[in-house]
């Protein structure tokens, strides 16, 4: 199949002057090679917005949403221009966003600590108790003296995400494998079992190293090729994590990149899906801060280092601990693996969190006009992923993903309420791209533009809290009307006694997500084929 695609015209900017809050010597400033790259749009242009929840107190908080104070507003937001936010017309409704966003990340940022702890411990239980043969099985051990200890890393110590649904192998696996392995042109039957292969890839991406290279050459009898620990600037550690795989060590035909997503304990992924931070670059519009910087792209602590990055380049030579990151290190392995494999296509993925670096992984790829990359782009499958950006960008990738076949699908479960996150609204203008795959909780699909309820509106409370009683009552009975496939274990019924409570962050679980693309009831998905 040709691809063309439509390249955007493309501006020069000069080089901005050193930060002196991150010198030359920062990890995330690049060292330009003795060629000048060819650069994208002046420096003097580029807008951004800070969410500073440790700066801004309440009080500052509610003078701003009572009064619109932008001497309050400025303890709390920083920005590159004075009225970035338009304040003169900004609602107090809009007000309101921000300030829910400001006490949210106050939470979040109060209870992190207790929550990683709360996490560790309630991980190690699960698997304590599973690792052991259940309740009755545990007591047995500790009995006789035959305890199991879980051992944090290894192929049996499986993370929250996986003990809540504990499917690992591929619907229709075996026919996926055998047609990969056996046709040249890597045909998949049904866009439904490569759907699948994605969400499949995007829970496992929550899981150690060694758990997800057991399940891929074990259970899935594919190759795996890498497990990435990468830097992120905005949680300062190596946590964003990607797995890459591909359907055969030989001639492959497929190579798959996925991104973890957010861990339920990890308030630093929290923060990430509540943070309303975002750098602008004329031409191609607002990015959201927090993403660029899980994939190394710059830090927020200098906003010149997003320029850095994010510029059209013709030779780059970043320093070592760049290389680090995951869009650098992914990229550079990308390459490799479509040097290798001559006739491969490859496919990005991720869930939550990895949803959105998965979007935004071709994204600069298509801004540093890695076109030669782009070609051999099969599709970007996402599920439960917050926006990105906003309307502008949204057109600036539809015309790369949308021509000549659509490669780009946003699958949504329901009430989920990250896909509604950031707020999408005329103050920060947050807005979705691409195709939504929209399932009910009947899992019944709707291909539309954007998700219904885009924003959780307060008079859409009942009818979203009545919903979440209804998935309790279907997972109770999921295993008898569906099969034993489909039964819930006790952990996943608990996370359904909680809906009616949190029914967006319920809906968000990928058991739901599993369950839409096995069970959806629509057969007009949308083809990608190689």
């Amino acid at each position: 199949m040709a691809i063309r695609f439509t390249q955007n015209s493309l501006h020069t900017w000069p080089k901005p002057p050193i930060n002196p809050i991150n010198p030359p010597d920062h990890p995330l400033h690049f060292q330009s090679s003795t060629e000048s790259p060819v650069m994208a749009t002046p420096s003097t242009d580029c807008g951004y917005l800070i969410v500073c929840p440790e700066k801004g107190g309440i009080w500052d908080q509610l003078k701003y949403v009572v009064w619109g104070s932008r001497g309050s507003r400025v303890r709390f937001l920083e920005t590159s221009a004075e009225d970035v936010l338009g304040e003169a017309t900004v609602k107090r409704d809009h007000r309101w966003v921000i300030f829910v966003s400001f006490i949210a990340l106050k939470i979040i940022h109060l209870i992190s600590k207790p929550m990683q702890s709360t996490g560790y411990v309630v991980d190690f239980i699960l698997n304590l108790i599973s690792q052991n043969g259940g309740f009755f099985g545990l007591l047995r051990r500790v009995l006789t003296g035959n305890l199991v200890v879980p051992q944090r890393g290894t192929e049996a110590y499986i993370s929250m995400v996986g003990q809540i649904d504990g499917r690992v192998d591929l619907y229709h696996g075996k026919k996926i494998v055998e047609k990969l392995h056996s046709s040249a042109s890597g045909e998949i039957s049904s866009n439904r079992e490569l759907m699948d292969l994605c969400m499949m890839a995007s829970k496992l991406s929550y899981e150690n190293a060694e758990v997800v290279r057991n399940v891929v050459v074990h259970r899935w009898k594919m190759h795996f090729v890498a497990f990435y620990n990468c830097w992120d600037d905005f949680q300062k550690e190596e946590s964003t994590q990607v797995f890459i795989l591909c359907d055969k060590p030989k001639d492959a035909s497929l190579i798959l990149i996925s991104f973890r997503g957010t861990e339920p304990f990890n308030a630093d992924d929290w923060s990430t899906d509540f943070d309303y931070s975002w750098y602008e670059m004329p031409g191609l519009g607002r990015i959201h801060m927090g993403f660029l910087e899980a994939l190394g792209l710059g830090t927020r602590n200098d906003t010149s280092t997003f320029q850095d990055h994010l510029q059209v380049k013709s030779k780059i030579n970043p320093p070592e601990m760049v290389k680090r990151t995951a869009y650098y290190r992914v990229r550079r392995k990308l390459e490799s693996l479509l040097g290798e494999h001559k006739d491969a296509k490859f496919i990005v993925t991720g869930h939550s969190l990895g949803g959105a670096l998965a979007i935004l992984f071709p994204t600069v790829l298509v801004l540093h006009e890695e076109m030669g990359l782009m070609q051999r782009l099969l599709g970007v499958y996402t599920f439960g992923q917050p926006r990105i950006g906003d309307k502008q960008l949204g057109k600036y990738m539809e015309a790369h993903l949308d021509y000549p076949v659509r490669r780009y699908f946003r699958v949504v479960y329901c009430n989920d309420l990250v896909p509604r996150l950031p707020y999408d609204n005329k103050t920060f203008s947050y807005k979705h791209f691409g195709v939504c795959l929209y399932y009910d909780s009947c899992y019944n699909e709707h291909i539309m533009h954007e998700e219904p309820n885009k924003n959780y509106a307060i008079a859409d409370a009942i009818p979203v809290h009545l919903n979440a009683v209804w998935e309790l009552i279907r997972g109770l009975t999921m295993g008898y009307t569906h099969g034993p496939e489909y039964k819930e274990g006790w952990l996943a019924i608990g996370v359904r006694i909680l809906g009616p409570v949190l029914p967006g962050i319920a809906a968000h679980c990928p058991i739901d997500y599993i369950n839409s693309i096995r069970l959806g009831k629509s057969s007009a998905i949308p083809k990608s084929s190689f």
